[in-house]
């Protein structure tokens, strides 16, 4: 029973962190931490990039997470673990399959992957903090939602998308 509550924690721990980190993404990254994020959505020559910090900043609250779960509450160590667990999908699924910052086929198979990365090119399509849509990290809304949804955006803030992201 234990292992169970265990999994269960670390589930709920990496899908709480999709929740958390499409929240920081839209109201921190978009908003005051601006100057971190920017470098995102520009294009950078070297392997790190500003926005590379926030990956670093989560690491130190995970570890914190498993330093108290090792002293004291056992399941906040299942906590620290499913955000080094998302941590390792953001890596994988953001950074190497969507920016190709790590060695992965060109070609995008199966369709919720081919989702995800079409809505992170729509997120890109806005160059600014304002007027982007889809703010998840693993985690991908309809496209055609989405599409309509930028359109409106880039129109508010008299942006033009030059062409469709997706293609």
């Amino acid at each position: 029973m234990t292992v169970l509550i265990n999994l269960s924690i670390v589930i709920a721990s990496v899908i709480g962190m999709e929740l958390f980190a499409w929240a920081v993404h839209k109201y921190i990254m978009h908003g005051p931490g601006w100057g971190w994020h920017e470098s995102h959505h520009t294009d950078s020559n070297g392997i790190f990039e500003k926005n590379d910090l926030y990956g670093v900043v989560f690491s130190f609250i995970a570890a914190g997470f498993f330093v108290v779960g090792s002293l004291r509450y056992n399941w906040l160590w299942n906590v620290g673990l499913g955000l080094t667990l998302y941590g390792a999908l953001y890596a994988v699924v953001h950074d190497g399959l969507v920016h190709r910052r790590l060695p992965f086929p060109r070609k995008t198979r199966g369709t919720y992957l081919k989702r995800l990365v079409q809505a992170h090119r729509l997120h890109h399509a806005a160059h600014t903090k304002t007027g982007c849509v889809s703010f998840g990290f693993i985690w991908a809304e309809d496209v055609r939602k989405l599409k309509a949804q930028l359109k409106v955006n880039m129109a508010e803030t008299d942006q033009s998308l030059q062409s469709d992201p997706t293609e």
